[in-house]
């Protein structure tokens, strides 16, 4: 049986209450701490290490955000969940690598699903080869339930107005993010601007041709266009990308 001992933060006493309640309900949790703001949360950390943290985004004073910031330059950081009222926050979270963010009122069925992330986070005995890090994931809505959906598994992305659609192998997901700041957090994972409206992760496009209409690519079968403007760019990145598989 998994022993965690985590710490739940939240300024509203009742949803505190009731958040340490469901935590302490789980047989996999040995103790839960309680904070009711950052501030507080720091001194707990201070004198006890805790496997996870389950953190409200919106507190006054120093807010969940900015304590998670805090908590990654740990030497042994928590895993972190964020538990919020408002999905307003999932992009930045994902760019934190958190284990999960949960969405309020909570269940016990979903808070029992983050508590198995974390325990999977967990290091292993130190006789067991280590496993690599979890790879970046964002949170996404399924059904009325947050999931995180791996970042490798998004073949294209969709500009809807101030959303994004993510374009997987067999699914789409709709995120409150533009896709001007996708272009620009996830370049360094492949991603490239082919269009004012689509992002394609470079080493899938299959083909760049010639049509009537102008240029387009292949990914998975589907073609997409690629603006005037951005055309030079992705025949040189195509081309660099090539030389770099030639000579390896």
């Amino acid at each position: 049986m998994t022993s965690l001992v985590v710490l739940a933060v939240d300024d509203e006493p009742p949803a505190l209450d009731e958040l340490a309640y469901l935590l302490n309900a789980d047989g996999r949790v040995a103790h839960v701490h309680r904070a009711g703001d950052a501030t507080e949360a720091l001194r707990v950390l201070r004198d006890t290490e805790v496997d996870a943290v389950f953190l409200d985004i919106r507190m006054p004073g120093l807010d969940g955000m900015e304590l998670a910031r805090i908590l990654r330059r740990f030497a042994r950081p928590p895993a972190i969940v964020f538990v919020t009222a408002y999905d307003d926050g999932a992009v930045d979270a994902f760019d934190l690598g958190v284990t999960d963010y949960v969405r309020k009122p909570v269940r016990a069925e979903r808070l029992g699903e983050s508590l198995r992330r974390v325990a999977g986070t967990r290091p292993v005995p130190a006789a067991v080869p280590a496993q690599p890090a979890d790879e970046p994931a964002i949170p996404v809505e399924l059904a009325g339930t947050t999931r995180m959906l791996p970042r490798s598994s998004v073949r294209w992305v969709e500009a809807q107005g101030d959303y994004a659609r993510l374009h997987t192998a067999d699914a789409s997901h709709l995120v409150r993010v533009s896709l001007a700041t996708l272009a620009e957090r996830w370049a360094d994972a492949g991603f490239v601007r082919i269009h004012r409206s689509y992002l394609v992760q470079i080493r899938l496009i299959a083909e760049l041709r010639l049509t009537n209409s102008g240029y387009v690519v292949s990914v998975d079968g589907i073609e997409l266009p690629v603006s005037r403007r951005h055309t030079r760019e992705l025949k040189d990145r195509l081309i660099r990308a090539a030389k770099h598989d030639w000579t390896r």
